[in-house]
């Protein structure tokens, strides 16, 4: 059974959703592929643990504290190739950027590759089920632009602002 909860944020109604008490998904109320590839039935309960648990870490992020994605149990359902960009995401740390390109090379490491697309990469994190937890929003392209944030560009600005990104250096497409 898959458990659900809603948390009101700053930027819109977030929708929790766990299974054997892990996080398996955190979609921003009308992003992009709200839902994932969630196809089992739900039922809301707000009063399980990881639920509990996501809600007074999303408290903290939201106050201005630095949670680790770490500090949750995660399980985001995606092919290896996604797992395996989703993990790097998890290891940016608060305020800071990185490019899809940098997180090509990451993966092409793991993958023992030469090259892998930034593309392939866009369209994992693109697909992450665990917003703003696995931080997809700290991702930027290569020249600084703001591109591609399943919960809007405005949102994705409102995250990297509140987080104390300089804005300035990044190009910003609305």
């Amino acid at each position: 059974m898959v458990y659900t909860t809603f948390y009101q944020s700053p930027i819109g109604t977030i929708l929790l959703a766990s299974k054997d008490n892990r996080l398996i998904g955190s979609w921003i109320e009308g992003q992009k592929y709200y839902l994932g590839n969630l196809k089992e039935s739900t039922q809301e309960k707000g009063d399980e643990p990881i639920l509990l648990q996501t809600r007074i870490w999303l408290d903290r992020y939201f106050n201005g504290e630095q949670p680790h994605t770490f500090e949750l149990d995660l399980a985001p359902n995606g092919s290896v190739f996604a797992t395996n960009v989703w993990n790097i995401l998890r290891q940016i740390p608060y305020g800071e950027v990185i490019t899809y390109g940098d997180i090509a090379k990451k993966v092409a490491q793991i993958a023992h590759k030469d090259t892998m697309s930034a593309q392939a990469v866009g369209g994992a994190v693109g697909h992450n089920p665990i917003s703003i937890i696995i931080p997809c929003h700290r991702v930027v392209g290569t020249n600084g632009s703001m591109t591609g944030y399943a919960g809007g560009i405005e949102k994705k600005i409102q995250l990297l602002q509140h987080e104390g990104v300089n804005l300035k250096s990044l190009q910003t497409k609305r």
